[in-house]
């Protein structure tokens, strides 16, 4: 969803709630206009994006359910902080990008709880995205569907990982109500499904960056 940012310190405030798919290099779009409410897809808009995780030597955050990211490219190049999942959904902090690649001391503080160990790399996440916006009769955005190819590094040990996805995230328009969530969601996983897509084997590309399959 949208990011709410604050005026004051510079931070931005959303809850992403998506789902994720797992795709073959050469699986098909899906039908998106078979999806209710949806009734125009824009046109694609590409996104080189380059993230850099990090994490204590412990792993303190991702085992808190945390995640920390300095990402460039796309809308919202910046610090990014996702919380745990909590209903469906993960709040995201997110600061800018700043003048150099030192962890800023708002975000040490905002982590403060979690941990005040020093952060290392993690995972460098590479992704050429193309973003399509699935539109309501009012052109307003029901959901965002990105189709990424992901080459990703696993920075402990070197190991490179490529693969494709789907995400589809709701949109200021998508709907509110936890039974209308569920039954968009339900409509997306048809169209997904029936193109050839599975359900994603990770529950994160920083989780599938490390090697790890489960899911949230």
């Amino acid at each position: 969803m949208a990011s709410a940012p604050d005026a004051a310190s510079g931070r931005s405030h959303s809850v992403e709630v998506e789902e994720k798919f797992d795709v073959d290099s050469d699986t098909p779009l899906p039908d998106w206009l078979a999806i209710p409410g949806v009734f125009a897809v824009g046109d694609p808009e590409e996104r080189d994006l380059d993230a850099q995780y990090l994490d204590t030597a412990e792993l303190a955050l991702g085992r808190a359910g945390y995640a920390l990211r300095r990402r460039t490219g796309g809308h919202d190049a910046g610090w990014h902080v996702k919380g745990p999942v909590v209903g469906g959904g993960r709040v995201e902090l997110g600061w800018p990008l700043g003048d150099d690649d030192a962890v800023p001391d708002a975000i040490r503080e905002e982590l403060a709880a979690v941990t005040n160990a020093a952060f290392e790399p993690l995972a460098r996440i590479r992704n050429a995205r193309t973003a399509y916006a699935l539109l309501s009769p009012s052109g307003s955005v029901v959901a965002e569907f990105v189709d990424d190819r992901v080459r990703a590094t696993d920075e402990r040990e070197g190991s490179v990982r490529e693969w494709r996805e789907w995400e589809v995230e709701l949109g200021p328009a998508g709907p509110e109500t936890d039974e209308e969530r569920k039954a968009f969601f339900t409509a997306v996983e048809a169209a997904v499904l029936a193109a050839g897509a599975r359900h994603a084997s990770s529950a994160s590309k920083l989780a599938r960056a490390l090697g790890l399959a489960s899911r949230r």
